[in-house]
């Protein structure tokens, strides 16, 4: 059987943590930077697990745990 390929979009978008979650990036990161005030940014650096109803679908897209 042949080798599953990663999806290199959700790849460098999604990240895997140590207990097996799913992360992502939070949106809007670089809309109105100046703006936003100093905890709204800082909030930005903090990876979010992704809802639960995306999971398998995510997964699919990243078959070894890129």
């Amino acid at each position: 059987m042949p080798k599953q390929k990663t999806h290199k979009g959700a790849d460098g978008r999604l990240g895997i943590s140590g207990s097996g979650k799913i992360l992502r990036r939070k949106g809007h990161v670089n809309n109105y930077r100046r703006k936003k005030n100093r905890r709204a940014k800082a909030k930005f650096d903090e990876m979010m697990v992704i809802d639960k109803s995306l999971n398998k679908r995510m997964r699919r897209l990243l078959p070894y745990g890129s």
